[in-house]
């Protein structure tokens, strides 16, 4: 039977808690995904002295990465990319626009987005203008315009 551990979350964690708690997890996750990434550390007595401090540096951490999410919003709103692909005679698309692809071309043009930020249900398989959109913070989503035209040639 595996046992649940105490830790104690330096950062927010996703479907987990916020910085500064103290949360039970399975042993494994705690050892295999949260203590070796840095998310947490194991709720001993020192360490349970410090969560004022965590959570005061958690809250900082926090508010900084909103504000940088807002701003890169900011930017994406006004930029759009533009993406070749091949067409057949019958106007149907070879292949399809991926996030990876969406990635590489905001890549091109001077932002880094993480593709797997980009919440693209399936792969655009149509000439056109689509706006997908773009997970930045957990509070904050953006809207990426991505114009799919036809290769010449």
């Amino acid at each position: 039977m595996a046992s649940n551990v105490k830790v104690l979350l330096q950062t927010e964690v996703e479907n987990l808690g916020s910085g500064g708690e103290v949360v039970r997890v399975r042993a494994g996750y705690a050892r295999n995904f949260l203590l070796p990434r840095g998310l947490a550390v194991v709720a001993t007595e020192s360490s349970l002295k410090r969560v004022d401090e965590l959570k005061r540096a958690a809250a900082a951490r926090a508010a900084q990465e909103v504000q940088a999410a807002e701003e890169l919003a900011k930017k994406l709103e006004g930029m759009s990319v533009r993406i070749e692909r091949v067409v057949g005679d019958e106007g149907k698309m070879y292949g399809s626009v991926t996030a990876k692809d969406i990635e590489d071309a905001f890549e091109r043009a001077g932002v880094a987005i993480d593709r797997r930020r980009i919440q693209l249900t399936e792969p655009i398989k149509q000439l056109g203008t689509v706006e997908v959109p773009v997970r930045l913070h957990a509070s904050v989503t953006a809207s990426l315009k991505v114009e799919v035209v036809k290769k010449d040639g």
